[in-house]
Order: structure tokens, then C-alpha cells, then sequence
């Protein structure tokens, strides 16, 4: 079980890196793992300056191009800010496609890749009118995003320079948004949009591995704009001020996810929000913030009686789901409430004592709403 050996280990890191975890052994690990993040930031900075100074050149294909990314490891809330940008996109006229490197989807087996004797075309998830390929082959997020926006292509492969040249070639897009690309630096002509968590946006103020930061926080500076996501409804002022202070020419607008309705997991009804007040739940998660999911839960008038907590992209068995649902049922909970993304993971089962719903999400600007059309129109006839 390599799989649950990995998560397990990520975890724990979490938790010395947090100083969750206290002792000298800690103590050390993270001293350990601060010189670490010292030579990757060396890295970062050097791999930076290759590609500004046209050392290594990165591909131009023609087309409108636009990174949703972030600087931070885990959970800023990125699969519905893509949605969002692609969805808005696609009503304009843009033909879009979604470049994402399937992040934990299944390998392609070494025989095919002998057979084939050459370069393997993307794997396409949606040809913007079919759904083509499950969770597990197109990963978490392509899977989600190819659910909820039926008109748009999206494609899984490392390489966003050879999707993107597939999908201008195969499916004439004219706009490419690479999903987790703000350091994905090969391809030119670009708007990029970042996403700066407000529960925390500083990844423990370090990078890789000592912190969650991918590159140091100066680097915003490349960003066009900066969405701060889980604000709360009064917004971010302080953080926004301090956005402000890396980048003062980016657009900077505060968001939150917002919940629309539930919907069974397994009958596919949608049930309003109500149905969680005053109920006994149980949560489960596979996501990089649980906490934020359970307040969210609780915000809605549940009672949570019973929480299990995965890694973030845990692919879950049968034995797991029915341990759940017995724990859940010892602990009196009604109902099992999980996220969406979690909802794509979860396998088939011959009987469900408990129902089995997922909470979807949408983002709330909280400020910038009225310009949001603007940023649209900007990027699609700019």
C-alpha cells in the first residue's frame, strides 16, 4: 500500500512543519528541513532568471493563454475559480480548453508506451461534448471541471505545451487555461491569475519543504491578478494592504465559496441547503483543509458528530467508505456529507445505511464583482 504509506507520511510532515507536532526530534526535522528549503529557493530563483533572460525559451502557440495557479502546497480553492473563468469565458465565444497535468490520475502503463514508439497524444477528459474519461484515469479536478462545463475541452498531460498545440490543432480552441500553472513557465503570452488562500496565505512564511511556499512570496509580482479565496464576509483588508505592498499593480479581489445545494452521491437528487439544520452529520474528506469544509458544514446549521479525515486526493476503497458509514451510524449521524471533489473518489457500493451527499460550491466575489466582467472582456478581446 505504497499509496496510504505516502499520505500517511505527508501528514506527518504537515504537522512538524506546522509545529503542531513539538519535541526535539521535531525541533531538529524542521531545522533539517529549513536548509532544504534554502537550496530549493536557490532553484526557484535560478530557473526563474533562465527563462526571463531567454536562456531556456518558452513556446508561444498563438493563442490566448491564462495561468490559474498559486504559490503555496494544498487547498486554495482552485478548481472553482478555473470553472468560473472557464465558464465565463466559453459564454463570450471563446473556444476553451482546460490544460491540467492530472495530478494523481493513473499512469499510462510502460507495454503502451513501448507499443505506441512515440510522443502519446493528451488524454482527453472532455472533447466539449462528451464526458470521455473517469476520475481515476483524468484525476480529481480534470473530472470535476469536465462535469460542470459540458463546452469546454479538457485535456490531462505533463506537457501544457503539447496539449495546447493538441487542443488548437485537434478542437480549434482559441484560449488555453492551464489549471496549476503559475510555475509552468514554457509557454509565452500569458495573463496569470493567482490565488492566495486568506486561512493561510503565507504557507508558514517558508518555502518547500520547511513551508507550503512553491517560491517566495515576492515572486506575486508576475501575477495580472490576485484572488485572496475563503474570505470571510466582511472581506480582507490587511491581507489586500500587504498583496498590495508585493504586487501594486495587480487586480486584487476578495471571494469566498459560496454553497448552493446538496445532491446525492449515488441518486443524484439535489437537495436544498436547509435539509442540514439542526441534523446530526458525519464529514468526510479527502481535501488539503478539512477544518474549512467542517466549519462550512456547521455553518449551515449541521451537527457534526462524527468526522473522518483523509490526505488530500485519498483514493478511497469499499472497506473505507463502509467503516465510515458504520462509525457514522455509531455516532448518530443521519446523513454523510462529503466535498465534491471527494464525491469523484468515492467507489460504488451495494449498500448505504446512511445516505450519501456532497456539498457543491461556488465562488462569491465579496469585492471586484462589478469589474469581473471587465477582467472577462479584457482577456477575451485584449
Amino acid at each position: 500500500m505504497p499509496n496510504r504509506s505516502n499520505e500517511r507520511l505527508e501528514q506527518r510532515l504537515l504537522k512538524v512543519i506546522s509545529k503542531e507536532t513539538r519535541g526535539k526530534g521535531a525541533a531538529c526535522l524542521r531545522g533539517f528541513l529549513k536548509s532544504l528549503s534554502w537550496i530549493f529557493s536557490v532553484i526557484v530563483q535560478v530557473r526563474l532568471l533562465l527563462f526571463r533572460h531567454r536562456i531556456i525559451r518558452a513556446s508561444t502557440l498563438g493563442c490566448q493563454v491564462i495561468s490559474v495557479g498559486n504559490v503555496t502546497v494544498g487547498g486554495t480553492g482552485k478548481t472553482p475559480i478555473v470553472e468560473t473563468f472557464a465558464r465565463s469565458l466559453q459564454q463570450k465565444g471563446r473556444k476553451v480548453a482546460i490544460l491540467s497535468r492530472g495530478y494523481k490520475s493513473r499512469k499510462t502503463p510502460l507495454w503502451e508506451r513501448i507499443l505506441k514508439r512515440g510522443e502519446l497524444p493528451p488524454r482527453v477528459v472532455s472533447d466539449g461534448e462528451r464526458l470521455l474519461l473517469n476520475s481515476d484515469m483524468a484525476g480529481d479536478e480534470p473530472y470535476m471541471l469536465a462535469s460542470n462545463l459540458p463546452d469546454v475541452v479538457v485535456l490531462v498531460d505533463k506537457d501544457r505545451v503539447k496539449s495546447g498545440k493538441y487542443a488548437i490543432r485537434e478542437f480549434g480552441c482559441d484560449t488555453l487555461v492551464l489549471d496549476d500553472g503559475f510555475q509552468y513557465l514554457k509557454l509565452q503570452n500569458r495573463l496569470d491569475i493567482v490565488l492566495v488562500d486568506y486561512t493561510n496565505p503565507f504557507g508558514y512564511d517558508r518555502v518547500l519543504p520547511r513551508g507550503l511556499l512553491r517560491e517566495p512570496m515576492r515572486n506575486l509580482k508576475r501575477a495580472g491578478f490576485i484572488f485572496i479565496t475563503k474570505c470571510p464576509p466582511e472581506g480582507a483588508p490587511e491581507l489586500k494592504a500587504k498583496l498590495r505592498g508585493l504586487n501594486p499593480h495587480a487586480e486584487i479581489s476578495e471571494c469566498r465559496h459560496s454553497s448552493k445545494y446538496l445532491e446525492n452521491l449515488y441518486t443524484r437528487e439535489q437537495i436544498g441547503l436547509d435539509f442540514l439544520q439542526g441534523r446530526k452529520v458525519a464529514a468526510v474528506s479527502g481535501i488539503a483543509v478539512p477544518e474549512s469544509f467542517e466549519k462550512g458544514l456547521r455553518g449551515l446549521g449541521a451537527e457534526l458528530v462524527h468526522s473522518a479525515r483523509y490526505a488530500d486526493h485519498h483514493r478511497y476503497t469499499q472497506q473505507e467508505i463502509i467503516e465510515t458509514i458504520n462509525h457514522a451510524a455509531e455516532a448518530g449521524a443521519e446523513v454523510i456529507v462529503t466535498t465534491e471533489k471527494d464525491a469523484v473518489r468515492f467507489p460504488l457500493i451495494d449498500r448505504c445505511d446512511l445516505p450519501v451527499i456532497y456539498l457543491r460550491v461556488e465562488i462569491e466575489m465579496l469585492s471586484g464583482s462589478d469589474a469581473f466582467k471587465e477582467w472577462i472582456d479584457r482577456i477575451c478581446f485584449k
